[in-house]
Formats: C-alpha cells, structure tokens, sequence
C-alpha cells in the first residue's frame, strides 16, 4: 500500500512547492546604511556645486536669524528633488543602488506614480527629521516605514526572493 503513494506529493506541500515568491524586504539597518550614503551624496552635491555656484555670484549662504536664505532652500530642493527623481526614475537612489534595494509598490500591477513617489518621500523626508519613527521599520512584517505604509510602498532586495 505505501508503494502506491510513492512520488506523491500531500496538497500541502504541492501548493507549498508552487507558492510564488516573495520579495526579501529590506530591513531597519542596511535601509540606515543606504539612506546614510544617499545623504552623503546629497552633502557631495550641495558642496561641489550648490555652494560654488553661490560663492561665484556673491549670494550669501546666511540671512538674518528668524528668516530663510535663498541657499537653504537651495539645497532643501537638491534634497527633495534628489529623493522623488531618483525613486520615480530608478526605483531607487544610489544608496540604495550600492545596497541592491529598491522601492516597489505593494499593489499588484501598479507602478510608482508621481503622486505616490512625491507623497513618499515628503513623507520619508518630513519622518527622518524624527529618527525614533524610522524604528517603526523594525517592528512591520514588510519592514515598511510610515511612510511606506501610508503610500503603500515597500522597499525590497533587487535580487533576493523568499518563499
């Protein structure tokens, strides 16, 4: 009778075996370490053309105390648009490109709009003035910070699948 089971597989282990495969999301740290990088880039950016470009027309970097200088704002844009440009063009920034990551939307189908992808990261970028929200990536079944969970996004590992 056992003979006649052989090479037979339980329903269970069948649908097991032909379960598609998730992506591996990307967890608090190696997210810390390409966000790190990316701000590091941003920085490059800022002091290798921002603050030259100003220097040569003789604009000051600094106003009074309580008022906004025309260089804050400068980089303040270099920052957003490095953000919502890379993420909408590569699904990614270079840090995350060094680290294999990339932004998905969670919806089947779907593709980041430009809506999703601004909303993200003003969002992502308003949250990372508050670091202790970040820690929310840490405690979600698909690492999602609250800013992924509002736009319902993910960021996952470009090559790295589980089942």
């Amino acid at each position: 009778m056992d003979a006649t089971y052989e090479g037979f597989e339980s329903k269970e282990a069948e649908a097991e075996h032909h379960r598609p495969l998730e992506p591996a999301y990307a967890g608090f740290w190696i997210r810390f370490w390409a966000f790190l990088l990316d701000w590091l880039v941003i920085w490059g950016l800022n002091h290798l053309i921002v603050s030259p470009v100003f220097t040569l027309m003789n604009i000051p970097k600094t106003s009074g105390i309580f008022t906004v200088s025309a260089y804050s704002v400068t980089t303040l844009i270099v920052y957003l648009a490095y953000f919502v440009l890379m993420t909408k063009w590569f699904h990614q920034t270079l840090g995350k490109m060094v680290f294999g990551l990339k932004v998905i939307p969670l919806a089947d189908g779907k593709r980041l709009t430009w809506g999703t992808v601004i909303f993200r990261e003003a969002v992502g970028r308003y949250i990372d003035k508050i670091w202790i929200l970040y820690a929310v990536v840490a405690f979600t079944p698909k690492k999602q910070g609250i800013h992924d969970l509002i736009a319902d996004t993910a960021v996952v590992h470009e090559k790295l699948y589980r089942k």
